[in-house]
């Protein structure tokens, strides 16, 4: 039986002592950031990205030849779950102006926009898979970037986006992120969200990759407050929100638009048509699809439905050969591998260190770099600490806030990581916390233009689901604000879409060619997609995708 003290395994506390050790010494002591060609070194031999082993050609599709992860292959060449010919489209369920695929973030905002656009509440209408609000938005927790102080700018803002990203962002996507993002801090305002302050002032911190202070946080529970504040105003408004039933296909009409979905009720089982003049694709990323089998900071619907139906219907996709790893998931204890601590426990000065208490990594570097880094001091520098599951893993040193910032400063401003591990004995303001890369985010996604339309007419996109924004790499803080801005343009565009838009004849006529084309292109029925819910059980009792009986 290993002999625990405080929360710890006895032979890790070894390790904690010469974190102890050091600690003071490391107050004011930071290694370097690195220089372009150091970051590109690590990333090259570290990052996950970069295993040829984890990716492959699509082999259909608009986008036939680009190189994706397996995980989503397997799925863009999956067969549909229905056979086109079983449903009746005349019968029409759900008759509206603009209808919003996705009930988190991107999705609440697209909705409102509408309505503020003047689209009527009830030519409105949110599915979501699950309950309205779970997401990966409502699970963030540092905060959402935006300049808005004398000493910064959007200019300066869009400069740190360009560079996280490797210069691979479609510029006008980043300027219209950084240029909306005071636009979007004050509605919060008015809405009512409860950002930091002092003495009426925001409280900004830094983040990796961000040349200043310019993270706006509502404590650790950033999405969760602004989401609650969006959702609470959607329901004052009253806009119709249908929980539990996920799309499983677009419909087109027979002029090529989309012109709606395909619902499945998962609690019925039931189907149902929607019919819409402008579709809104909000359904977040792909994290459940545990790329390279890393855990995930992601919630359970995170299953690529979205990429899936898009792909099918015609839309392009960009940058979907990269994945963002955030590098500092729970490691230990084994219930809350994967989970995500915070980028902001180093904005506030935490510090990752290795099993001897030395740093090897400037703590502020872009989120791959900083991956890259720890997965270095793992693996080939052999100087990680391991759990008692075999997970291995280094410390980020949180007691040093308390000393950079004064007793009280963790409970504070991270009151969801010092609860999250309360429940295991552990007392982050006494003891490091042991963290490796988890996977995070989806860079890339459909391919939209700045006014969130993708390549395929009537059909909009905003948040994780859509690319282009984020190029290669993502920064902290600029998810929640991409989910705000392109949400924003999604639900105004969508508005004007629909005023101007008569639908033709509904037809699923794309889902049988898609069919074709995989009969074409010799890949056989071996699963089905949209995956809809990741699948945990052992293999011989149910395999984690749907199998198609042969």
């Amino acid at each position: 039986m290993i002999e625990m003290i405080d929360g710890y395994p006895k032979y890790m506390r070894e390790s904690i002592k010469k974190v102890e050790e050091t600690r003071q010494d490391r107050v004011d002591k930071l290694p370097k950031p690195m220089s372009m060609s150091e970051r590109k070194k690590i990333l090259n031999k570290f990052h996950p990205d970069f295993d040829p082993k984890g990716k492959r050609k699509v082999r259909t599709g608009p986008n036939k030849g680009d190189i994706v992860p397996n995980e989503v292959a397997d799925l863009l060449e999956a067969y549909p779950s229905i056979a086109p010919k079983d449903i009746d489209l005349s019968n029409i369920d759900y008759d509206v102006d603009v209808l919003v695929i996705g009930g988190g973030m991107a999705g609440t905002v697209a909705a409102l926009w509408a309505l503020k656009e003047g689209i009527k509440k009830d030519k409105i209408l949110i599915t979501t898979k699950l309950r309205h609000g779970d997401s990966n938005s409502i699970k963030a927790q540092g905060g959402i970037q935006c300049a808005d102080r004398e000493e910064d700018s959007p200019a300066m803002h869009y400069l740190d986006v360009i560079g996280g990203g490797h210069f691979a962002n479609k510029p006008e996507l980043a300027r219209a992120l950084v240029t909306d993002a005071p636009k979007i801090l004050d509605w919060h305002e008015d809405l009512g969200v409860m950002y930091d302050r002092d003495n009426g002032k925001y409280l900004e911190l830094s983040g990796g990759g961000t040349s200043r202070f310019r993270l706006h946080s509502a404590k650790d529970y950033t999405g969760l407050e602004i989401m609650r504040v969006l959702r609470d105003e959607s329901i004052n408004q009253g806009i119709e929100v249908i929980e539990f039933a996920s799309a499983i296909e677009l419909l087109l009409d027979d002029g090529g638009k989309v012109a709606g979905a395909l619902l499945y009720n998962m609690e019925t089982e039931e189907y149902s048509i929607a019919r819409a003049k402008s579709t809104i694709l909000a359904t977040g990323g792909f994290g459940r699809l545990h790329i390279q089998s890393y855990p995930t900071t992601n919630h359970y619907g995170a299953t690529a439905d979205g990429l899936v139906m898009a792909y099918r219907a015609g839309a392009n996709f960009v940058d979907m050969d990269t994945v963002q790893y955030h590098p500092t998931g729970a490691a230990y204890p084994e219930q809350i591998v994967g989970q995500l601590i915070t980028e902001k426990v180093r904005g506030l000065g935490g510090q990752p260190v290795n099993k001897d208490g030395k740093q090897f990594v400037f703590p502020l570097e872009p989120r791959d770099v900083e991956a890259a880094a720890i997965i270095r001091e793992c693996t080939e520098r052999n100087k990680g600490v391991k759990s008692p599951t075999g997970m291995v893993g280094i410390w980020l040193d949180t007691p040093i806030i308390e000393i950079i910032h004064g007793k009280g400063a963790v409970k504070e401003n991270l009151h969801a990581i010092y609860r999250m591990y309360e429940r295991f004995d552990i007392d982050v303001t006494k003891d490091p916390i042991l963290v490796f890369p988890t996977l995070h985010y989806q860079n890339g996604g459909v391919e939209i233009d700045v006014n969130a339309a993708t390549s395929v007419a009537g059909l909009f996109a905003a948040g994780e689901v859509e690319g282009g924004v984020h190029g290669k790499n993502r920064l902290m803080g600029n998810s929640l604000l991409d989910c705000n801005v392109f949400g924003l343009r999604a639900g105004i565009s969508a508005a004007k879409h629909a005023k101007k838009t008569k639908l033709g004849k509904l037809t699923l006529q794309h889902v049988e060619k898609y069919t074709k084309n995989l009969e074409k292109n010799k890949i056989k029925p071996k699963m089905r997609s949209p995956m809809l819910l990741p699948e945990y059980r052992e293999e011989d009792v149910l395999a984690r995708r749907l199998r198609l009986s042969t």
